[in-house]
């Protein structure tokens, strides 16, 4: 079985409260959860979704997982890690698909085919290179995270899920290949982390309004509005 896990949180240095902020008239972690749960045409290659959130914020996020049909699974608020692992425990998943709660962009399309391809691979861990800032999910076996739980020392190690893997190649088998050409703009960031990223995210999303649910997270959807509205707002293509 295949669980995308979502880890989420409220409080944020950079951008506060940035998970409840309204893009549209949902919360921006609605919005991700809504991206992750849609793709055209096609089955969803995970069996299980699974918002996973520190224990202080289950109040604020538990209406909105079961309004997107996620599973709620409370855990640490800074060994992510370890939530990702009791994530792990209780579904039963063999192999997780990590997403992060700021990516409203992510590309559904893309997480599907590297999922397909770690699954192909046999990879423990695999993740696309290429893609735009926040576009990307990572897949991973879920012996190989509990693996980590046990060995993971450093803080980023422990915050930040996968560094351990990827930094040990000599323990695990790695995939981590250019994206298809169609998915490559690692010049754009469609990311929200700051407010300026809040404010490029609404402008995008409100481009992406005119299409279906399950299409305005298809890569290239979100590429041609990105660019677009980087054009639009660039000093040469301002109208006069």
């Amino acid at each position: 079985m295949t669980a995308l896990v979502l880890q989420a949180r409220i409080d944020s240095s950079r951008l506060s409260g940035k998970s409840l902020l309204p893009l549209g008239d949902k919360p921006l972690v609605f919005r991700v959860m809504e991206a992750l749960a849609s793709l055209s045409g096609q089955p969803l290659p995970w069996d299980l979704k699974i918002l996973a959130c520190p224990e202080d914020s289950v109040s604020s996020f538990a209406p909105l997982a079961e309004e997107a049909g996620f599973n709620l699974v409370p855990g640490p608020k800074d060994d992510v890690l370890a939530r990702y692992c009791l994530a792990i425990r209780k579904s039963g998943a063999e192999r997780i698909v990590r997403a992060t709660g700021d990516n409203p962009f992510v590309f559904v399309d893309a997480a599907a085919s590297i999922n397909s391809e770690a699954q192909v691979f046999g990879a423990d861990y695999a993740g696309y290179l290429g893609l735009p800032y926040g576009a990307g999910v990572e897949s991973v076996a879920s012996e190989a995270l509990l693996r980590a739980e046990k060995e993971a020392k450093t803080r980023e190690e422990r915050e930040h899920v996968c560094p351990y893997l990827y930094g040990h190649p000599e323990l695990f088998r790695l995939h981590r290949p250019q994206a298809p050409a169609k998915w490559q703009s690692p010049e754009l960031r469609i990311t929200v982390d700051t407010e300026d990223d809040y404010e490029r995210a609404q402008t995008l999303y409100e481009y992406l309004l005119s299409l279906s649910p399950s299409e305005r997270n298809l890569g290239e959807n979100v590429i041609a509005g990105a660019k677009y509205i980087l054009t639009k707002n660039s000093p040469q293509g301002k109208n006069p």
